[in-house]
Parts: structure tokens; C-alpha cells; sequence
């Protein structure tokens, strides 16, 4: 692979291979640098959640940290949900400081989903605002209008979330034009699993002249697939797709093969992949080989 950096391929409009790894719940990072290492030299990045799910983990900023110095691009999540807009700005600044150049302003989940039902959400600004205020420490100035000791350098990116119907993407879409609008460099997108829908989507979401970064969500299991088709209609997943893993004798293999070719097939239409395995980042290796990479 060219070592070319996350940054000056999406800028370049080249396929951007990221994977995402979760911090511990915990201090024992041992799993994390395992699994980030046996992937070093083969993917572009590692894309590190924070506070997920509301599910409370060592921050991404750590993470981030953990994959530089291992000597992996950190691309780290930002929300809006946690923290307000000094400590948000704070951690922009240390981000830069441990070497992390790539962040992805992200959607929130709700408190009530998480671990800590009785938490706070913060959500002081919008991710539009988050978007800008990157930009801006950026260009030296943090959200007051202060000039700052030195600025960072940082390639913003922001999510487009999942959607059930075409008014729901309509407005995605919309939402993602105005974080582009604020500085976002490319944009991280649901789960594919039919890949000739992606590419309907991929025409709609032409006009943001952005790349767009479509996640590959690994299918552990039969109950798992049949979940998604099941709670999550605008996910696709195929009647097809749900035979395939019941009748392949061995199902994790086969769930492993499906997100190789899926990878694959994105080559030419995507501006890149982010594969999510959700604790299989250990078969992350089998992905790749089984996408040729």
C-alpha cells in the first residue's frame, strides 16, 4: 500500500481503507493494540469511536493517541452530546498535540440508550457548529473570536445516518450539504449490504462533491442479519442475503466473506470503506484478504 497520508487521499479522490475499534471499558488495552497491529500497513486508518451507544469507555482522544503511537492514523469521533464547547475545543487542541489529524463530527445517540441513563446531555452546539469551530481553531481562532498559540491542522469529516425513507435522506442530505458547507472533507455513511442501492444513494449524494465513506457492517451472525432486516428496512438486507448465511455451513466464515465482497464491490463506486466488525476486529485480516487488499 502507498503510504500516502488519510488526509492527501481524500483529498486525491483516492479509495480510503478505515476500520473502526473501540476503546476498552477499562484500561487494558492490550486487545486494542492487537488488533490495530495486525492491520498496520494494510488499511489507511483506524476510526475511533467515543462514548458510543453512550456506553462509557476510555475516551477516543486516548485511543487516537494509542493508534499514532503504534504508528496508525487515529481518525477520532466527536460529539455534541457529551461535552461542551470549551471542553470540545480543549480536546481538538490535545488532539493535535498527540499527533491525531483526522477527525469525524458524529450523531449522538440518546442517553436512554446507554449505561448511564442518569447522565446529562450536554448539547450545547450543533454539529454544524462543531463542523465550523474545527475549522476555525484551524485557522487559529477558537469559537470566541480569541487568537490562539499555535493551531492545529485537522481533515474534518462528518456522518450521514442511517434513514428509513427518502424523506429521511432528503434530509441527511440536506444536513450533510451544511456540514460540507462548514468544512467537512468527506462523509462516513450507513451500512451497505446491496451494493446496487448504494450506488442510488452514491448518485443523490453526488451533488455534496465530497467522498463519501460507506461503513461495511460485519454479519456475525443469522440472528444478527435478520435483526437489521427486521428493525431497520432502509438497511436492505436481502432475502438473498439472509439464505446465503443460513444455508453456508459455516455462517461466521460466510459473514466474513459477504463484508470481503462488499468491500470489494465498493472499489469503484465509493471514496472509500470504514469496516465496523463491533469486538471481531480480530478478523479484520480475513476481510481484507477476502477483499484483496
Amino acid at each position: 500500500m502507498n503510504h500516502m497520508s488519510f488526509a492527501k487521499k481524500v483529498a486525491a479522490r483516492e479509495f480510503v481503507v478505515v476500520a473502526e475499534m473501540h476503546t476498552p471499558k477499562g484500561v487494558n488495552i492490550t486487545r486494542l493494540v492487537n488488533d490495530a497491529r495486525r492491520v498496520k500497513g494494510r488499511i489507511d486508518g483506524v476510526v475511533v469511536p467515543d462514548m458510543d451507544n453512550g456506553i462509557m469507555r476510555m475516551s477516543a482522544l486516548a485511543g487516537g493517541a494509542l493508534m499514532q503511537q503504534q504508528g496508525i492514523e487515529a481518525i477520532i469521533h466527536l460529539y455534541c452530546r457529551d461535552r461542551n464547547r470549551l471542553a470540545l475545543q480543549g480536546d481538538m487542541l490535545a488532539a493535535h498535540v498527540l499527533g491525531i489529524r483526522n477527525l469525524v463530527v458524529t450523531h449522538s445517540e440518546e442517553m436512554s440508550q446507554g449505561d448511564h441513563r442518569e447522565a446529562k446531555s450536554v448539547n450545547d452546539i450543533t454539529e454544524v457548529e462543531l463542523v465550523q469551530t474545527a475549522g476555525d481553531l484551524c485557522r487559529g481562532q477558537d469559537m470566541s473570536g480569541f487568537e490562539l498559540d499555535g493551531a492545529p491542522e485537522f481533515t474534518i469529516g462528518c456522518t450521514i445516518a442511517p434513514y428509513a425513507d427518502d424523506q429521511a435522506l432528503a434530509g441527511e442530505l440536506q444536513a450533510a450539504a451544511d456540514k460540507v458547507a462548514a468544512g467537512a472533507r468527506f462523509i462516513v455513511a450507513p451500512p451497505v449490504f446491496d451494493v446496487n442501492h448504494f450506488q442510488v444513494f452514491a448518485e443523490q449524494a453526488k451533488g455534496l462533491q465530497v467522498p463519501i465513506i460507506p461503513t461495511v457492517f460485519l454479519l456475525k451472525s443469522l440472528a444478527i442479519a435478520q435483526y437489521i432486516a427486521r428493525s431497520e428496512p432502509g438497511a436492505r438486507i436481502s432475502e438473498d442475503l439472509i439464505k446465503r448465511i443460513r444455508k453456508a455451513s459455516d455462517r461466521e466464515a460466510e459473514g466474513i466473506k459477504i463484508a470481503g465482497e462488499t468491500v470489494a464491490a465498493l472499489k469503484g463506486l465509493a471514496g472509500g470503506v470504514m469496516i465496523q466488525t463491533l469486538g471481531w476486529e480480530h478478523k479484520l485480516p480475513e476481510i481484507l484478504d477476502y477483499a484483496e487488499l
